[in-house]
């Protein structure tokens, strides 16, 4: 169910003709057991204003995605919609500097 409303959304997302929204990527859907409400998890690039302006967007379009989910997916309820930003992409980022500094530091070890 979580992936099939991340394909909807993520249709959706890219048919919106909004001005405040950003290059964003919808990257999953957490359902609850209910199937009352859902987390839609979505990164986007650009600065923090860019970001702000987006996670608006996506509020102001939620009662849309919800009608697109509601049309498209047979389900007993139509989830609420709550946006939250991927927290994977910037936990991976940091794992990668992080690596890429013990690399650096064992490179240095070796040449002294």
């Amino acid at each position: 169910m979580n992936e099939l409303l991340r394909e909807v959304v993520a249709e959706e997302v890219a048919d919106l003709k909004d001005p405040g929204l950003g290059f964003i990527t919808i990257t999953g859907v957490d359902t609850s057991p209910d199937l009352r409400t859902a987390v839609v998890f979505y990164t986007v690039l650009g600065s923090d204003e860019e970001k702000a302006a987006t996670a608006e967007g996506l509020q102001r379009a939620a009662p849309r995605l919800q009608a697109s989910i509601g049309g498209q997916v047979r389900l007993k309820y139509t989830p609420r919609l709550r946006f939250a930003v991927d927290p994977s992409i910037d936990q991976g980022l940091r794992i990668d500097t992080i690596l890429h500094d013990l690399e650096e530091e064992r490179e240095a070890d070796a040449d002294r």
